[in-house]
């Protein structure tokens, strides 16, 4: 069983978390490794928060901002924070995977890919850069492994996952990410960027992080969901806060001044409460 200061694992979760329906929750959009604006937004939350709410983390925790030690240092501990309110199960705080996330699994795997120094590239300018150099790894290094083969660039992300387990949760908490959350009476759904609306929510793979040209303009139900609720917007930020398609990004870490967004939601959808911080 997972310890109250650990995220779930795979093993014991599913890919699709499922939420309670009813009540209320909160969705907290991309933050990108701004901690202090991640903080600010805890404080507001935790001065809201009533027992029985539940918190969704919509991925992009990491990539861009200078801070993404902090910032997932931030998360786990808000997390302790809120099971320990009576009331709160552990399954009531739900990590979704994002874009940098899932790019940073796939960089943790460079020495399988095939040209590992054009995905390197492509990687450090879509943000991963700053996630290199926060577990202490080089982007010079990482590309001259790359040219020198399979062992040297093994090292390299070795070294990467050595760093990552020396910082306490950050191992965890990376393992426990889900791929979308739906709350049982099939009325929310949570995700990163989006979905495919021609696809079933089982074949979902990469629109989830990388969004989906086609989801704005749907014009009806997707899977009967009543709305759904997104935390990052692929070329440009966006807060859309009403509607059956909902987007809480402010450009968090990514852009100058970037604010970050979380929304309380009912059971239905309607937005009850919005931070902007």
């Amino acid at each position: 069983m997972a310890s109250p200061s650990s995220p779930q694992r795979p093993a014991e979760a599913q890919l699709i978390a499922s939420l309670a329906g009813g009540g209320r929750f909160w969705a907290i959009g991309s933050v990108h490794g701004d901690a202090d604006r991640l903080a600010s937004a805890h404080h507001a939350i935790a001065d809201r928060f009533q027992p029985g709410d539940r918190v969704v983390y919509m991925g992009g925790y990491m990539g861009y901002g200078p801070r993404i030690i902090d910032t997932i240092n931030e998360i786990l501990t808000f997390r302790r924070h809120v099971i320990a309110i009576p009331g709160v199960e552990l399954t009531d705080v739900v990590f979704l995977r994002g874009a940098q996330e899932e790019m940073w699994q796939k960089l943790l795997q460079l020495q399988f890919a095939q040209g590992p120094r054009k995905v390197l590239t492509w990687m450090v300018e879509h943000g991963a850069g700053a996630t290199i150099s926060a577990y202490g790894g080089r982007v010079d290094e990482g590309m001259e492994a790359a040219e020198q083969g399979v062992l040297a660039l093994t090292r390299w992300t070795n070294n990467l996952r050595q760093s990552v387990r020396e910082w306490d949760g950050h191992s965890a908490l990376m393992s426990a990410l889900r791929h979308a959350a739906v709350t049982d009476d099939g009325a929310l759904l949570f995700v990163h960027a989006g979905v495919d609306p021609a696809r079933p929510l089982e074949a979902q793979v990469d629109q989830f992080w990388w969004g989906s040209t086609t989801l704005e303009s749907q014009t009806g139900p997707y899977q009967n969901f009543t709305a759904i609720v997104r935390g990052y917007a692929l070329n440009v930020p966006k807060i859309q806060t009403d509607g059956p398609i909902l987007t809480l990004d402010g450009g968090c870490g990514r852009v100058n001044d970037g604010a970050l967004v979380a929304a309380c939601l009912d059971g239905a959808g309607h937005v009850l409460d919005v931070i902007q911080i």
